[in-house]
């Protein structure tokens, strides 16, 4: 018998009225999106449901935003009784599995990642960091070229290696064009300028890493119940004072998806259940492995194939 893993996704999965169906279908789903209005003090929700695209974008917002829908969509689930053997969440994601693994309580999650999405927009002055994602290139190849260019003086990493040949960069504005203008020498089909607030997932984000490791130290971290593959390892992990290390590394390190997701295989899971907006991470997954089935909960409606395929 295979194993099941849940993942959760992050940040550019959003998109107005997520999550409504889900607030309309279910009572506990609804009282998630209420505890999370008043955990932060605003009416989140009118935001997620009614928008403006614009103000959903902002990263504050949008982290919170994410992280309630997805467990609003986990809570229909809890009803089909399928658990999970494993979990994971790309970056934001990440504190989804959290709260699946019973490691951090809801509101305190939801307090934390607005904090954490603060911090990141206020990093780095507007206009000076970058991302961009990478089509196309190898791993190898393209951090030799990041290398070379941060040599030279403008600093770009790896920060997202998501499945073969989408790899997003990170850093310093000159250091994301510079990959942009020179990324055929690492064999890119395209190099793609991304639409975010600032550099994540690069050394650039220490000192919202500090920040947010103050954060951290006054919320309560309990051991997961099921074991978290975390982002910065692409590995297992339970023990709770890990778990506080890696989030907060997790800020200025790359997000090791591709790892994450093939280590889980290897560990025997061959079902994967995307919990939240989008289908972002059931695309990335397929990328990775055509073998293994993805299921997508993503609306109240997708709650019939999770009964259809037990």
């Amino acid at each position: 018998m295979g194993k099941t893993a849940f993942v959760f996704p992050g940040q550019g999965a959003q998109a107005v009225g997520m999550g409504k169906d889900a607030f309309q279908a279910s009572e506990s789903a609804r009282a998630l999106f209420e505890r999370a209005d008043e955990a932060i003090g605003f009416d989140l929700s009118a935001v997620i449901f009614d928008g403006p695209d614009e103000a959903l974008k902002q990263t504050a917002n949008t982290q919170p935003a994410l992280l309630t829908v997805s467990m609003a969509y986990l809570e229909l689930l809890k009803d089909s009784g399928l658990k999970p053997d494993y979990v994971a969440g790309h970056s934001l994601g990440e504190y989804s599995a959290l709260v699946a693994a019973g490691v951090i309580d809801f509101e305190d999650a939801v307090r934390t990642v607005r904090a954490r999405g603060q911090f990141m927009e206020q990093a780095v002055p507007g206009g000076h960091g970058a991302m961009a994602a990478v089509l196309g290139s190898e791993r190898e190849e393209l951090a030799k070229l990041c290398a070379d260019i941060s040599a030279a003086g403008a600093a770009v990493e790896l920060a997202n290696v998501n499945c073969p040949g989408q790899i997003v960069v990170s850093g310093t504005a000159a250091g994301v064009q510079a990959v942009v203008d020179r990324g055929k020498e690492a064999g890119a089909k395209r190099v793609i300028p991304l639409e975010v607030s600032g550099p994540f997932h690069s050394s650039l984000m220490r000192p919202a890493a500090d920040r947010l490791g103050a954060q951290l130290a006054d919320v309560q971290l309990l051991d997961a119940k099921v074991p978290v593959v975390a982002n910065v390892t692409a590995a297992a992990v339970t023990s709770a004072d890990e778990i506080r290390g890696l989030l907060v590394e997790q800020v200025y390190s790359p997000v090791l998806w591709e790892d994450s997701v093939r280590y889980m295989i290897e560990q025997g899971v061959d079902t994967f259940v995307e919990i939240g907006s989008g289908t972002v991470l059931a695309g990335l997954i397929k990328k990775i492995d055509r073998g293994v089935r993805v299921i997508s909960v993503n609306s109240a409606a997708s709650m019939d194939s999770i009964q259809v395929n037990q």
